[in-house]
C-alpha cells in the first residue's frame, strides 16, 4: 500500500472494515471506538460524506488520524462515552476490540446509548482451524483475524459467534443484521458459521431490558 493510499484510507487489507463500511449510509453521524489509525473513518468520509469522530487510547494512531484529518480523542473506552448525550450519533463502531474489554456489557450498552445501533466485529475462535490446533497441540490457537500470541499485551479474552450471540441474548441486545466473512469470502447464515467464520460483524440495537 502506498503512503498516500493509506493517508485516503485504503481497506484493502482489511475486509472486515469493508464489510462494516457497506452498512453505512452517506450522510450519518458515526463514531469509531479503538478508531486505529483512522483508516475507515477517512473511507466513510471520502466515500459515503459521513460526519465521523473516533476514540483511540495509543497516541502514534491518535497522531495517523490527526494526519488523515479525522476528529479523534485519546482515552480509554470505558471513560470516554460518558460526555457524549443520548443519540449522539446514527452508528457506534466497534472493530475486533471487544476481545479486549474488561466490562463488554457496559460498552455495549453506552454504544446503543449515544448511538441509534451498534456494529461489532467479533475475531471467532470457534474456526474449526483454532478448534483443531488445540486438539492437535494443546496450545492455544492464534486466531488468522487477530494474529497474537496468549501473552502480548494487549490481552485479548477469546470468545466464539455462539458466545456473543448468548451475551447479546443475556444482555436483551436485539441482533438486527449478521455477516461472516472467511477472510475476504462472505458466508451465508447458516448452521456451520460458528466453524467456517473467521470473522463476524453484528448489527445491534436496543431491547427494553426487563
Amino acid at each position: 500500500m502506498t503512503e498516500q493510499a493509506l493517508i485516503n484510507g485504503d481497506l484493502s487489507q482489511r475486509a472486515d472494515l469493508l464489510a462494516i463500511a457497506g452498512l453505512i449510509q452517506p450522510g450519518e453521524k458515526v463514531l469509531d471506538l479503538g478508531c486505529g489509525d483512522g483508516t475507515l473513518l477517512r473511507y466513510l468520509k471520502d466515500r459515503s460524506g459521513i460526519t465521523g469522530r473516533g476514540i483511540e487510547l495509543r497516541e502514534a494512531e491518535v497522531l495517523a488520524c490527526v494526519q488523515r484529518g479525522i476528529s479523534v480523542r485519546q482515552g480509554n473506552l470505558h471513560e470516554g462515552l460518558g460526555d457524549y448525550p443520548d443519540g449522539a450519533f446514527d452508528t457506534v463502531i466497534l472493530s475486533q476490540t471487544i476481545p479486549y474489554l474488561n466490562d463488554p456489557a457496559f460498552i455495549t450498552w453506552e454504544m446503543l446509548r449515544v448511538g441509534e445501533r451498534a456494529i461489532i466485529s467479533i475475531p471467532n475462535w470457534g474456526y474449526w482451524r483454532c478448534r483443531l490446533g488445540l486438539l492437535l497441540t494443546g496450545r492455544m490457537p492464534v486466531m488468522p483475524a487477530l494474529p497474537q500470541v496468549w501473552d502480548e499485551a494487549p490481552r485479548a479474552r477469546p470468545l466464539t459467534i455462539q458466545d456473543f450471540e448468548d451475551f447479546c441474548d443475556k444482555q436483551r441486545i436485539r441482533i438486527t443484521s449478521q455477516i461472516y466473512l472467511n477472510g475476504s469470502h462472505h458466508l451465508p447464515d447458516r448452521f456451520d458459521k460458528n466453524l467456517r467464520a473467521t470473522i463476524a460483524i453484528f448489527e445491534l440495537r436496543r431491547h427494553f431490558r426487563d
